[in-house]
């Protein structure tokens, strides 16, 4: 009886959670509008309010919606707080969250240095003249003439990487060295790779048993399109498209979540991670982007020039997205703008806050004259851009892809280039591509170690940029598929291992980290399911 009671008490609370919590959520207002409509419609009977409310609410899709906004509200919970407590509280991580804090802090200062440097301000108001030219030239942007002679990037992936590699726990101090030569070898060995941070990472087996439907050799979209099918289906793909269209008509965002596990007919793809994402457009979200239009156009902050930098130096020389960067300058300069971004990203990366507070050039040191700066909170770094760009395959509204593309930014990207000790994180991805490497291809480690190359070293770009830019759109989306289909980043360190693997007999013969990558540089071959297939399936 008292466990039944306890666990009433634990539904209440949840519930109350729920329900204090919803109300800050962007779809809330819509939906508390759309049920006191049906509240007061005939639908619903006031003799028997609570059942006709029930069935008004299932007729007119509104449960789907709330249920919907249940189901993205538990992934909110389970994105703030990892999985891996326990382990986290046997061992002192707070060191980490202290690196990522000292990380910001060095990357404001460039920032400033940068401002310096150069005898600009961080933010102003945009003079008229450039203002109306970049109104205009708004839906072509590349048209719009900016000189970026004198500005760098602030920082790349493997400036990071240093930064992670230079991270030590305070606790290894404790441990006396017998001898100055053991004193070397340790220090040698922290330097090397990262088994010396206690983050609790999955085995391979946990994997196979994590993703089962590749794991069990499930035909798979992505494998082969003319793939035989089930019922009267010309192939796979005319199946998982019928599939597809009844997930997207039932409006379950976990039932489209569960469909990407098999992967995503090309024609339905943008649709179902819009659903999965809860980033499905309504009015108000497009009033919201036209905001963050307006305040591009209000403001010149010294992010515009990093960020149309960065455009340049990736999208526009990839030939697979340079036709894309008119839409990728709107959608990251609006991204910029929007400080819906900097709550959950700061609260989750729990960096203390550190946010640069900029005053507008000219103006007197108030309130209304002080903005955040960026007011995303995220400063861009070379190669930031390439987050966005595989969506641009997927939506032709520029509305539609900034919703979905900030959407998985906030689920995902900001843990690759945040130091923190959550299991999704990029420390504990290199940690966990670094053991699959160890414990399932050996001799490629010993090669590796008695060659003086850090195989982290040779990946980390890949893993910072979830191989954005590094494999073709459609096999990169196969593997954004699953990686939202499970909900976990761990397949981007599982490919990586399965990518060496596959090239092992190439990399055997070379001996150093030029030769290494030169063996790694073109992956435009590679089929991503069926390699990860191959490296889940063998025992």
């Amino acid at each position: 009886m008292d466990e039944k009671i306890a666990k009433n008490e634990l539904l209440d609370k949840t519930a109350r959670k729920l329900t204090d919590e919803m109300q800050n959520m962007s779809n809330y207002k819509a939906l508390y509008n759309e049920i006191q409509k049906l509240v007061a419609s005939p639908a619903v009977n006031k003799e028997d309010f609570k059942n006709s409310l029930v069935t008004a609410l299932k007729s007119n899709g509104v449960e789907t919606e709330i249920r919907n906004t249940v189901f993205h509200w538990i992934r909110s919970q389970s994105s703030l707080h990892s999985q891996s407590a326990s382990h986290i509280e046997a061992a002192d991580l707070s060191y980490l969250k202290k690196a990522q804090i000292q990380w910001e802090r060095r990357i404001q200062k460039s920032l400033n240095s940068t401002c310096n440097e150069l005898n600009i301000p961080l933010a102003r108001i945009r003079p008229t003249s450039d203002r109306d030219e970049l109104a205009e030239k708004w839906n072509e942007l590349s048209t719009y003439d900016i000189d970026l002679s004198q500005y760098r990037p602030l920082y790349a992936p493997k400036d990071f990487l240093d930064v992670l590699f230079s991270i030590r726990d305070p606790s290894f101090k404790k441990q006396p060295c017998e001898t100055m030569y053991l004193h070397k070898r340790f220090r040698d060995e922290l330097n090397w790779d990262f088994s010396h941070i206690q983050i609790s990472v999955k085995t391979l087996t946990q994997l196979r048993h994590m993703y089962s439907e590749l794991a069990q050799g499930i035909p798979l979209l992505g494998v082969n399109p003319n793939m035989p099918a089930m019922e009267n289906f010309p192939n796979l793909e005319a199946e998982r498209t019928h599939i597809g269209e009844k997930v997207l008509n039932s409006n379950h965002a976990p039932v489209a979540q569960e469909f990407l596990k098999r992967g995503s007919p090309r024609s339905l793809r943008g649709r179902i991670w819009s659903l999965v994402l809860g980033s499905v457009i309504k009015d108000n979200d497009v009033e919201y982007y036209n905001e963050l239009k307006n305040m591009v156009l209000q403001y010149d902050i010294v992010v515009d020039k990093l960020i149309i930098m960065d455009v340049q130096l990736t999208a526009r020389n990839d030939d697979q997205y340079f036709v894309f960067e008119d839409v990728l300058y709107k959608t990251m300069l609006c991204f910029s703008r929007d400080s819906e971004i900097l709550a959950p990203v700061t609260t989750d990366r729990s960096a203390g806050g550190q946010v640069i507070h900029a005053v507008l050039q000219g103006k007197p040191a108030t309130l209304e004259n002080t903005l955040v700066f960026p007011p995303s909170g995220v400063v861009p770094f070379h190669g930031f851009t390439m987050y966005a760009t595989p969506f641009c395959y997927l939506y032709d509204d520029p509305c539609a892809m900034y919703y979905t593309f900030r959407a998985f930014y906030l689920r995902y990207w900001f843990r690759l280039h945040t130091v923190s000790s959550h299991e999704q994180g990029i420390v504990a991805l290199c940690l966990l591509f670094e053991r699959l490497l160890q414990c399932h291809e050996p001799q490629l480690w010993t090669h590796f170690k008695n060659t003086h190359i850090q195989p982290i070293k040779i990946v980390f770009k890949w893993l910072m940029r979830g191989f954005s830019g590094h494999l073709p759109p459609e096999q990169l989306l196969y593997l954004w598929d699953l990686i939202l289909g499970y909900d976990s980043l761990e397949i981007i360190p599982l490919f990586a291992v399965t990518i060496l693997s596959f090239r092992k007999d190439n990399l055997l013969q070379v001996n150093t980290q030029q030769n290494v990558e030169a063996v790694l540089a073109d992956l435009s071959s590679l089929k991503v399911i069926p390699l990860l297939q191959l490296a889940l399936l063998k025992e």
